[in-house]
């Protein structure tokens, strides 16, 4: 047993049924074999109560949502993790215990769950890497129904038809079901909010990548078809993503009959290069990309991100979440107790309060292009309906490799694998 790990306390949060889907309690008894103390943490008393604390792993996905949308009984559910019995919040309580590790920062997990904030990150993150292997397909956020305005806006965009719509919630039932529109007999169609973003051929093949810490995983999935550039008199096509990119997925939507262009498969150095830029941005750990690759030009396009996805076809997950504790503890230990919260990059949080990396692992800096904070000027534009549009802005810009460690271990994960884990 490794000395430092001797009775450090990890306590977790997730639901049931994420517990039982990922038969989360084969980790508890890994961590309690390293000598690790790790409990369920109960939402209905303060986490003082609960602690000490060194490392706290979450998924409150579905009460944060909730509670953002006022629904009161969720918004108790998080304040009871938010707030201690001194009525201060989880920032606050993080404050008061630097030695604590928070997987992942819930600002962070916040913007994940709003497509609109995650694409003009990933938009800014392109524009500030100048990588030309990398593309942003071009979106809008549509507040209300399609006009005869609305045509213009979207090409003027850059978007063109077939486009995808999507909701702008990235989490839960409903965030799955999509739509191709492409003509404009088909715009009635488009059921505001959500995210309207444009539709790249690619083979009908989608590379989903798990992070877990400083390793990833890349899954390969079945995805949408290519279809004809330009309007055509097809119908819109509704449907819904987690079924279509299902290992065994079969059908018209997915056929390769029509391949075209290029294939290849995602370059390892892009996907470390976004994962970095990711983690020193959100300071997140646990998260995952969709990554389709232009079948014209191989340019590689992160269309999705989740947070804490279900890491279905990695056998390691386990194992990485592990070192990703383990590693955490250890640079505790190695200065003292105190998590070197310093060597990240700040990011703004509620209420004006500092988030931090939850991996500061201190490397020389391989890439010296600056990643973009939650999007600078120059974002997404939101259609109102009015017809006009305005520029989101937020945030800060920072290296998008200092304070992460340059080495990324991948695991190749083939589709038997994934097969085989979505079917238990």
């Amino acid at each position: 047993m490794q000395t430092f790990l001797k009775g450090k306390r990890v306590g977790y949060w997730l639901s049931e049924k994420k517990i039982k889907k990922l038969n989360f309690l084969t980790f508890v008894d890994m961590c309690r074999k390293r000598g690790i103390e790790i409990i369920q943490l109960d939402l209905s008393r303060p986490l003082e109560e609960q602690g000490p604390l060194d490392v706290i792993i979450h998924k409150l996905t579905d009460h944060i949502l909730e509670a953002d949308q006022k629904d009161a009984q969720a918004q108790l559910l998080v304040q009871s993790v938010q707030l201690t019995s001194l009525n201060k919040s989880l920032q606050d309580y993080i404050d008061a215990h630097p030695e604590t590790v928070v997987l992942d920062p819930m600002p962070a997990i916040r913007t994940l769950l709003d497509r609109a904030k995650s694409y003009q990150l990933i938009h800014k993150i392109e524009a500030l890497l100048q990588d030309d292997r990398i593309c942003s397909p071009p979106f809008v956020v549509l507040h209300s129904e399609c006009g005869r305005e609305t045509l213009g806006q979207l090409q003027q965009r850059g978007i063109t038809f077939p486009f995808i719509c999507k909701t702008q919630v990235a989490h839960g039932t409903s965030s799955h079901e999509m739509a191709i529109i492409f003509s404009e007999d088909d715009l009635k169609s488009v059921k505001p909010p959500c995210v309207i973003q444009s539709f790249i051929n690619h083979n009908a093949v989608l590379y989903k990548v798990f992070v877990v810490g400083e390793a990833y995983s890349v899954v390969e999935r079945p995805s949408i078809r290519n279809f004809p550039i330009g309007p055509t008199d097809r119908r819109a096509i509704s449907f819904n993503s987690h079924h279509v990119s299902k290992p065994e997925s079969s059908s018209d939507l997915t056929t390769r009959d029509n391949l075209e262009g290029q294939s290849q498969a995602p370059s390892d150095d892009i996907i470390q290069m976004i994962c970095r830029c990711l983690r020193q941005t959100l300071g997140i750990s646990l998260f995952g990309i969709d990554i389709i690759i232009n079948n014209q030009t191989g340019q590689h396009a992160v269309i999705d991100i989740n947070a804490f996805p279900g890491y279905e076809g990695v056998p390691d997950f386990f194992d990485d979440l592990l070192s990703l504790v383990t590693s955490a503890l250890q640079t505790k230990a190695s200065v003292g107790g105190v998590y070197p919260r310093a060597g990240g990059v700040v990011v703004q949080g509620q209420g004006g309060g500092p988030v931090v990396s939850a991996a500061m692992e201190t490397a020389p800096p391989t890439c010296a292009k600056p990643c973009g904070m939650l999007g600078n000027e120059g974002g997404a534009w939101v259609v109102d309906g009015e017809g006009g549009r305005k520029s989101q802005h937020q945030g800060r810009v920072s290296s998008c490799n200092s304070g992460v460690s340059a080495s990324f271990k991948k695991h190749c994960a083939p589709s038997s694998l994934a097969t085989k884990a979505s079917s238990q």
